[in-house]
């Protein structure tokens, strides 16, 4: 039987190498898991230099393209997709480097294509794979290296890859409902200042100069409100066209400025507080926060993240400042040796629910299964919230839109329709 040549980790995290000798490679990675050992790399004795050299000839063949693709970003959904099969193919069996090679091949994405080889590379030479991913902090952040570092030191790689896959699902799925949410209104508002824009500059005009030809035609008051408006948009256009250019420079300066504002830490927070306070949609923010950071910590410390080190985690995961901040305060206070709840309640962020189960969740020694339960209440809350604001919505906008343009026509007709009956008076 040919000898098998393996780098594998024990249940310890320690990580060691030797020669296994067995008639496959199923039948060798079987035994090394019969030992207690999870295989990161295996090939036949003899067979190694040979990829090597292989590898490092088309590694050379190709490097322009491949160097030129690394080092970029990909959107979530990318790789939530290439985590979900990664854990897929390690939790059938098959070893961390065999997955990364099957992957490369198949991933149509030219940028984490190139990264995966590189991920390939850096775990053959030896590294381990939360610091292959550390090298790419653009694709992986500190959440991904830092749940992926638990799971091979506590050898349950592919349980902790499903719980990142199913964390960025959840993540993406609710950021897709909010999305949906705003779009909805986004498109009508345009629809309807576009019909009005079109009516005030195009028609009302003709109507303004049919009645100025009629003598003693008397308008009523809000006619009178929106020939003045058409005049205002008709005017404001001669001066507004010769100056369109300065107009699209101050327009594009101040969102500029008001970015470039935003990413100050003054600014960061001013911005995120207001999210945090606007009517309907605050709440919603709130709630998505609260839930996101729920389910980062729990996830984290389910697959064996030490507590400090996760709030240290969330803390930069959280997405909002004022969150953030009040996460910096349950860490300072659990360093110091104290309870998670006593900051929770004092920050004023977090509301009275999440405070009672973090509560009774300490208490029982169920700390992380409480807070993945607190995620996907609020998940749902913000769900039924999305759900309810989008139904509350339409009607409202279908109302605005024909309050807008009902009152452009009504204010078109009415003259005519009192001219008509002073007509039939006479």
């Amino acid at each position: 039987m040919p000898n098998f040549q393996y780098l594998a980790m024990d249940a310890k995290g320690e990580q060691s190498s030797g020669v296994i000798e067995a008639a496959n490679e199923s039948d060798a990675l079987a035994r090394l898991r019969q030992k207690g050992l999870y295989p990161t790399q295996i090939s036949e004795a003899g067979q190694t230099a040979k990829k090597t050299a292989k590898k490092a000839s088309a590694k050379s063949a190709g490097k322009g393209s491949a160097k030129g693709k690394t080092g970029g970003t990909i959107k979530p959904k990318v790789l939530m997709i290439f985590t979900r099969q990664l854990a897929t193919l390690i939790d059938s069996g098959l070893p961390l480097l065999r997955g990364l090679t099957v992957l490369g091949k198949q991933e149509p994405n030219p940028v984490l294509r190139a990264t995966i080889d590189s991920l390939g590379d850096s775990v053959q030479g030896g590294s381990t794979f939360s610091e292959s991913l550390a090298q790419h902090p653009k694709i992986f952040n500190k959440l991904y290296v830092n749940m992926v570092k638990a799971g091979e030191l506590g050898g349950v790689l592919e349980v902790v890859l499903n719980r990142l896959a199913e964390y960025q699902e959840k993540a993406h799925k609710l950021k897709n409902k909010i999305v949906s949410a705003m779009v909805y209104p986004v498109i009508v508002l345009f629809i309807a200042v576009a019909i009005l824009l079109f009516l005030m500059i195009f028609i009302v005009p003709k109507f303004k100069e049919m009645f100025s030809d009629m003598e003693g035609a008397e308008l009523p008051l809000i006619s009178e409100i929106v020939f003045g408006f058409s005049d205002f948009l008709i005017t404001s256009n001669v001066w507004i066209i010769p100056n369109i250019v300065w107009i699209l420079f101050a327009g594009v300066g101040t969102y500029l400025g008001t970015v470039a504002w935003g990413r100050t830490p003054k600014g960061r927070d001013v911005i995120d507080g207001i999210k945090l306070r606007l009517p309907v949609f605050g709440d919603i923010q709130r709630k998505s926060a609260v839930s996101r950071f729920t389910r980062t910590l729990g996830t984290l410390v389910t697959s064996g993240v030490p507590i400090l080190q996760a709030l240290n985690i969330t803390k930069e995961t959280a997405g909002n400042v004022v969150i953030s901040k009040a996460i910096g305060d349950v860490y300072e206070a659990v360093k110091e040796g104290e309870s998670i709840v006593t900051p929770l309640q004092g920050s004023g962020v977090f509301p009275n629910m999440v405070i009672s189960m973090v509560d009774v969740g300490e208490e029982t020694g169920q700390l992380p299964e409480m807070l993945l339960k607190i995620a996907d209440v609020y998940d749902d809350e913000v769900d039924n919230a999305v759900t309810a604001l989008t139904s509350i919505l339409e009607p409202i906008m279908i109302v605005f839109l024909a309050l807008v343009v009902g009152s452009v026509v009504f204010a078109l007709f009415l003259p005519l329709i009192k001219i008509i009956n002073q007509m039939g008076a006479q």
